[in-house]
């Protein structure tokens, strides 16, 4: 909140004419100001590299939906580790999915599933800071989940989502940086 208040307050005294409602897109909704602002952003659980004993190739990604952390492998021994929030009960799946495309700051339309919950969510979200999927995402394979950045980093660690796995915005940067379209993404209990 006092992030959004001082984006607001730095935008009205450069005259940018921010909070004009919702059809005003400003320059912190997308593009290098907001990639900037969320360097800002809180993080729930702390990225850190750790020690790394599975078979995977460097560049792989490991999801593990029980502890809620994924992993990128580098190689030597090593992965880095990120804080993750994962499907909820009824939600969660496991398998291997391949990343066919990157988007930074991507629009969100809901799939018919998640509408047919949830009737209230709009159609159409443009890419921005209020958008679900964050500053980044790596959409996996033909499914409908991702890993995606997210503006609620208090639900990092935590059993939150339909499916896709969500990371904090800097978190889902640093990665996005890091991987490939083609790159091999297990998710596993």
């Amino acid at each position: 909140m006092t992030q959004r208040i001082a984006a607001y307050a730095l935008a009205a005294g450069l005259g940018l004419g921010l909070g004009q409602g919702p059809a005003a897109a400003g320059p912190f909704d997308s593009g290098p100001l907001a990639d900037f602002m969320n360097i800002f952003r809180s993080q729930a659980i702390p990225r850190e590299t750790v020690a790394w004993a599975g078979k995977e190739r460097p560049g792989t990604i490991v999801v593990s939906t029980r502890q809620r952390r994924l992993y990128y492998v580098l190689g030597g021994g090593e992965a880095i580790r990120y804080g993750v929030g994962v499907g909820r009960q009824g939600f969660s799946w496991s398998g291997t999915k391949s990343v066919t495309m990157k988007k930074e700051w991507p629009a969100w339309r809901p799939p018919a599933q998640m509408l047919a919950r949830r009737p209230d969510l709009p159609r159409y979200m443009a890419g921005g800071q209020d958008n679900p999927l964050g500053a980044r995402a790596l959409y996996l394979g033909s499914s409908l989940y991702r890993i995606h950045g997210s503006n609620e980093p208090e639900t990092m660690g935590a059993a939150v989502s339909s499916g896709c796995i969500r990371m904090t915005n800097k978190d889902v940067v640093d990665l996005y940086d890091r991987v490939k379209v083609g790159t091999k993404v297990v998710v596993r209990d």
